[in-house]
Order: C-alpha cells, then structure tokens, then sequence
C-alpha cells in the first residue's frame, strides 16, 4: 500500500469481463492459523446495490447461517494492506437482523466497535442482515476514505459484509452479486458467474477472495489488455471523471506492457490467475495504492496519463502495488498473516512487506520505463535527502515505524522530522538499494536482488496462496544468494538505532550525493503540481504554497530560531511570500551578508527571525563516481524489454 501522503512525501523528497469468466472459480486456501470451528463454515449471500454510487451511498443485504442462541458477527477491522484497524464501521447506517420473520435486538460490544451481538430465534435457520456505507466525501484515507464521485466509483467488499466468529476468512464462502448504475461498466479479479443489464452475479468465493477483489466501476470506463496472447492473461480497468482522461498515450501503454514482461522476468514466477491494475482517475477520491493478490486498487488525479508530470509523480504507483503480489500477498510476514480480519496484525516486518516493495517497485518503474534512468537516479537522490534529514533517527529504530504503522498512518505531517514517519517504506528502498549492491560485489556483480526475488518470492507459479515468512527466513534466503553477515546488516539499519542514513547503496552504486541550485526533474513536478517546496536541506523547513509550515526539521536552523509546524511564512526579506520570491532569496545568500529574514504569522502574532544563513538554495541530485562501478545503472537495465525512447513521465 501506499497511501496519498506517502505518495507525495516519497516523490518530495524523494479483457473482456467474459474473458476471465471461465477460469477456475476454486479459490486457493492459504495455509494459516486456523481458528477454532465447532460447526461447518458457512455460506453467506451478498447482495449490494450500488446505483446510488453517485450519492455516495451503497446498500447491502445479507443471509447469514446460524442456529437458534447467541451469535456474534464481525465487521471485518483489519484490513489486508492498511496495516491498521480501518474497517469504516463508522461509515455504516440502517443496521438491521432480521430470523424467522422477526426483528431481532442487537447490541455493539462494549469494547470492540466492530462486534455485534444478538440471539437467534427458535425455528431460524439463517439472519437476514440489511445494512448501508456511506463513502466518505473527504479526498482523504485508505480504501475507506472517498471512493466514489458522479462518474466513477470503486467497491470495496469489506464495508459491506458482516461474518460469524468461530471460521477462518478462507473457509466462509459468499455468493455475492452486484446492482451497478444504470449505463456504468465494472471491472474485477472476482470471477463472474452471470451478468445481466446493470447487474453481475459473481461464482461462490471465500471471503477471502471476497474482500481481496474490489471492483471499479464508471460511465467512462476503459479495458487496456497487457501482454496479449499471454498466459495468465493482464488487463488495465480505468474508470475516469471524464471521457478525456481515458486517452492513453502510446508509449505509456508499452510501458504497462513492459511493466507485466518485466516483471515476469524479475521474478520468474506468476501467483495469480490472471491480474486486473484497477485505476481511478479523478481528483475528488482518496488518492492511494492497495495491493491485491489478483488485482489492485490504485487511484491517481484525473489527468494522470495526459499530464506530463502528473505521470511522473505517479508513475511508481502501479509497479508498487503490482510487486505486491508476490510480496504481501504470495509472501508475507508471519504476523500479517492473519486467520481472519478480527485478530490483530503485527507490523515488525513490513521494511520487508513495504521496503522491499518500494525498491522493487522503483526497480520495475525504471525497467519498464515509466522512468528514465534519470529519473530513478532523482528518485533515489529526494530519498536520501529526506532521511539525511530525518533527525528522529537519533531516538527511533526504523523497525518501531514498522511496529507502529498503525497509528503512524494516521499522524500529522507536522513534527514528522523528529518524530518519524511510516519510514520503512522509502528507507527500506535504500536498505534494499545497499543489499543490492553488496550481493553484486560479493559475486562479482554475477549475483543480486534479482536472484534472492527468483529464490524467495518466484517459481513455481501458483494461483493466490500465502507462505509466511519470518526474519529468520529474510536472512537465510540472503546467504543462500551471497554469504554474508546479513543479521548483523539488517539489525544495524533496522532493528538498532541508526543515526546515519543509509548511503552506502549510493555510494556502492557508482554515485554520490551532491546538493546544487538546480531542482531535478522529479522536484520540479513536485513543487509546480504538488504545490510544496522542501528547504529541509537549507534553513530546515518544509512549506506548502500559501506559505504554512508543514514541518521544521528538528535542532535546524529555523527550529532553533523558534519557527515550528503550522505557522505561516508571510513574507522572506520584506517581500510577500511565495516559492519565487523564497528561491531567489535563498540563492541570494551565497552573495549576501545579510541575515535571511523570516516575518512568520503564528496564531494571530507576527514575528520576524534572523537566519544566519549562506549557503543557497540545496537540490539533491546523484552525481556519477567514476572510480566506481556503475552498478546502479546496472540495476535498472531492461531485463527483457526495450522501454520508449521518450519516457512516458518525461516533460514534452
């Protein structure tokens, strides 16, 4: 997963529906922890209408198995892929049990918000449960923040359900159908038993399977199919807020097709079948990734394929969430694989399950060619300028991120400089980008990631299964790739306190970290669509358009003056503010002086500060050493591909 924010901060800083109709409906059992059962799972019908989409609200009625005395039901709570207790239960609306042509009395457990009690008549047999979502209408949060507009809308199974306790997720079956609004179209991973005008029934699956295969749906809808004449076979199912934001460019179709060939050869194993990237296109839904074994649901700004930078900025997304099929999904850690959506998750792992991915997914983005070399290389470059300054390192092991993804999620942007973020994710990549480079010495550059991707996560192809993994697993899959001390690796830069950044990847690699007056072309895009200009390596501060402080890097220069998250810089050198007039001032410094000055609004009092400073204006950028290899140019060459000759993310 990887939510708007992160989207954001990592780049700042940084078929035919009847085709796949006839596959085999059996879904795969992944070999968990059973929950105890004293009765056969059941089989629970689903039926959400969801022709009020437009209206941001979803209707859902249920027949649920039970017998006569006490039963509690779930709303799932655990999400897989968000890391946290998400379920949008709160969301939720028109609650009601119905057994044996009774109403029937319910109570919410007093502790946990997503239990629900109540007792079963005498004489029933099964519980008709009706129940509505209401989508949120803020563009904010995971899979249960806004997800539908006018034109377009995704469904996420999980706001709609309810299930007994006593079974484990893959073990309940649901025959689940669908009312779509009138003239829309719908795409999914969920195999398709019938469809009729405006309505889809879908084959028996787990719950599982269920809650892992969302649907989109829209008025302006498009199927892109991806290594035709393929197997297992690939497709792209958009829905857009507008007909014209459906116009893939060509070279941007070739890299979605290099992407799946690329892939394919980084891993050299499938474990879906077939894979369906469900991409939503507008600006007034949550932007954010969530990965799925089969498919995933990935929502972007409207213009993104027609818009040079929005590609740009966007363009890793995909590659991301698709690399988590087979890591996530297909492999995942021990305490993420969980019997059902009730019992908690433990994230210790997930520099692994999210680091991993990250750097893999910026491996595969250059591969395809959705970027440039440059432009992995400026990524790389914003990477390690945000955690050279990220001072919270000093106290806070990265794997406490990890342990605490739950409500890192959740904070503010403000004080993230000292008290650290969800920074397994982007971190990871350099942690990953160093082991990369280390197994390429140790073997002559013979050996690398790839294999260990090949060892640990590939052959043989499987349908959607999951095989647990532990820390202990991670380290022995390394040695088998190259020996190595790699426990003390990864516990020095995951489990220790590491004050430093880890650089060596960079280093390793052929290239060193430079800081000069020119923003690369990731920066660029950031500052001019993402309305936000990142100083942290100057004065130490991190501001968006209109001036407010976002965040203050701590013991820099601005914190140490007083400035903190949530002013608002009004003016720099006596001038109105804005990204103008604060560049030029800063360049400015190196021929000056005079003090840089500040007039900060702070609730309602003004104060004007007097920074000592002299050194310009600092963009990160990656400058080649050529007393070493190049081995980072060596990590992104095309495996099996030749990418565009014009990156489909580089400015016309």
């Amino acid at each position: 997963m990887r939510s708007a924010r992160l989207l954001s901060l990592s780049l700042i800083f940084c078929l035919s529906i009847s085709a796949f109709a006839q596959r085999s409906n059996t879904p795969a059992q992944p070999p968990r922890a059973a929950a105890k059962a004293t009765a056969a799972a059941p089989t629970i019908t689903l039926a959400v209408d969801a022709s009020e989409a437009p209206r941001k609200i979803f209707h859902a009625k249920m027949n649920i198995p039970a017998s006569p005395g006490p039963l509690v039901l779930y709303y799932p709570k655990w999400i897989p892929g968000e890391h946290g207790p998400t379920g949008p239960v709160v969301d939720t609306a028109g609650l009601k049990f119905t057994a044996a042509g009774q109403t029937l009395a319910w109570q919410r457990d007093g502790v946990d918000m997503y239990t629900y009690h109540l007792t079963v008549p005498a004489g029933a047999t099964s519980v008709e449960v009706n129940m509505d979502y209401m989508s949120p209408v803020e563009s904010s949060g995971f899979s249960a923040g806004s997800s539908a507009t006018a034109q377009m809308a995704v469904v996420s199974w999980n706001w709609l359900v309810l299930y007994p306790k006593g079974f484990n997720s893959d073990d309940i079956q649901v025959r689940a159908s669908l009312k779509l609004p009138a003239g829309w179209k719908y795409g999914t991973a969920l195999p398709v038993a019938n469809n009729a005008a405006e309505s889809v029934s879908f084959a028996p699956a787990s719950l599982t399977t269920l809650i892992d295969s969302p649907v989109i749906m829209g008025a302006h809808f498009s199927v892109v199919p991806l290594q035709q004449g393929q197997n297992p076979p690939h497709e792209m199912d958009i829905a857009a807020d507008s007909e014209a934001a459906l116009q893939m460019p060509p070279e941007l179709k070739q890299a979605y097709n290099n992407l799946v060939a690329e892939a394919g050869a980084l891993y050299g194993a499938r474990h879906y079948r077939d894979y369906h990237f469900l991409l939503s296109l507008s600006d007034h839904v949550a932007h954010f990734g969530l990965e799925h074994h089969e498919s995933n649901d990935s929502r972007l700004p409207e213009r993104y394929m027609v818009d040079d930078h929005l590609r740009l900025l966007g363009a890793s997304l995909e590659p991301h969430e698709y690399t988590h099929s087979w890591n996530g999904k297909y492999r995942r850690p021990a305490g993420l694989a969980t019997p059902e959506y009730e019992t908690p998750m433990q994230g210790q792992l997930l520099w692994v399950y999210e680091g991993l991915t990250e750097y893999f997914g910026y491996v595969l983005t250059a591969r395809s060619g959705l970027w440039t070399p440059d432009q992995f290389r400026e990524q790389m470059a914003n990477i390690a300028m945000q955690y050279t300054y990220r001072p919270g390192r000093q106290w806070r092991p990265l794997e406490d991120t990890a342990t605490a993804a739950q409500i890192l999620y959740g904070a503010s942007p403000a004080w993230t400089s000292w008290r650290r973020s969800v920074d397994y994710y982007d971190e990871g990549a350099l942690i990953w980008l160093e082991a990369d480079t280390i197994i390429r010495q140790q073997t002559g550059n013979k050996k690398s990631m790839d294999d260990f991707a090949h060892l640990f996560l590939g052959p043989p192809s499987t349908g959607p299964i999951v095989k647990p993994y532990t820390f202990d697993d991670i380290v022995n899959a390394l040695n088998q790739v190259a020996p190595y001390d790699w426990r003390k690796f990864l516990t020095d830069r995951i489990i220790n306190v590491a004050p430093q950044p880890p650089l060596n990847g960079i280093i390793n690699g052929g290239y060193r970290l430079v800081y000069t007056d020119t923003p690369n072309e990731i920066t660029k895009a950031v500052e001019e669509e993402r309305d936000f200009m990142d100083a942290a390596s100057s004065i130490g501060i991190l501001v968006t358009k209109d001036g407010t402080i976002q965040d203050t890097i701590h013991g820099g220069l601005a914190a140490t003056a007083g400035i903190g998250p949530g002013m608002k810089l009004v003016a720099v050198n006596g001038r109105k503010f804005s990204f103008d007039v604060f560049r030029d001032a800063l360049k400015a410094t190196t021929s000056s002086k005079e003090p840089l000055q500040l007039l900060v609004e702070n609730t309602e009092y003004y104060k004007t500060y007097s920074l000592d400073y002299h050194d310009g204006v600092r963009y990160p950028n990656l400058v080649r050493d050529t007393t070493k290899p190049a081995l980072i140019d060596d990590i992104i060459k095309p495996k099996v591909t030749t990418p565009p000759t014009t990156s489909p993310s580089a400015t016309q």
